[in-house]
This record gives structure tokens, sequence and C-alpha cells, in this order.
């Protein structure tokens, strides 16, 4: 598996604890740490980014997905669904070095091995809707 397919796996884990247990999501870094085999450092140094940076930016990012997943509130989606929704949308505001089709397609990929039956065509669907019309609205106010 590749190192940054690895990191995601690894922080849809942390997400998923936290939401899941509610402590927080401190408490679920140490747990799904220890849970993990030795990883190489590129694994743990990317999965520390997207954690941090999710966690940063939270409030932002649960109202986009708010905004553009129609007729859903964030708070009522698959808690798998809504942290794959979270870490794919903080890549595609924040990671610009990364495509926005690489981190929709590791989304639906992680949906399509954690969700269920629908989880890969409503990520997919929420995300090409952010990246689409949320892409138009920055640079128009460019």
């Amino acid at each position: 598996m590749r190192k940054r397919t690895k990191a995601r796996e690894i922080v849809l884990k942390i997400l998923y604890q936290a939401d899941i247990n509610r402590q927080g999501i401190p408490a679920s870094i140490e747990d799904v740490w220890h849970g993990e085999e030795k990883l190489e450092p590129a694994v743990v140094e990317f999965s520390n980014l997207l954690v941090s940076g999710i966690s940063g930016n939270l409030k932002e990012i649960d109202g986009l997905i708010a905004e553009y997943a129609t007729n859903w509130q964030v708070e009522r989606m698959a808690v798998i669904d809504r942290n794959i929704l979270r870490l794919a949308t903080f890549e595609l505001l924040f990671l610009k070095d990364i495509p926005a089709k690489v981190s929709i397609n590791e989304a639906v990929e992680l949906a399509k091995k954690y969700g269920d039956l629908d989880s890969s065509k409503f990520v997919n669907g929420v995300l090409d809707k952010i990246n689409k019309t949320h892409k138009k609205e920055c640079e128009k106010d460019l």
C-alpha cells in the first residue's frame, strides 16, 4: 500500500474513533498509534498533517460539506462517510500540491472499502460538487 494511502486510512481510523467515542482527536490519536505496526516516517508525517489540519479547520470543513451535501446534515451522515468527506475536503481546500482528482479518488476508494453500498457514490458526488463549485467561487473572489 502506498504511503499516503496508508496515512489516509490511519487518519480515517482516528476521526472515526473520535466521533464514535466522543473522546476527542488527541485521545484517539494515541489509541490508534498504539495499535499500528511500525510505520515509515513519511506515513506518520502525512497522517499528522492531515489530522492537525482537519481538527484545526473542522468548522469550515463541516460548513462546506453541509453546503454541498444537499438535503443532508453533517451530523446525520454515516460516521464513515462524514469522516471521509472531512479528510478529502481538507485536502481539496488546503493541500494544493495534491491534485483534486487524486484526493477524490482516494476518498472514493476509502468509501468502497469502509462504507456501505452507496457510500462511494455519495462521497464522490459531494466532493465533485465541492471541487467544481467551490473552486469557481474562489476564483471569482480573486
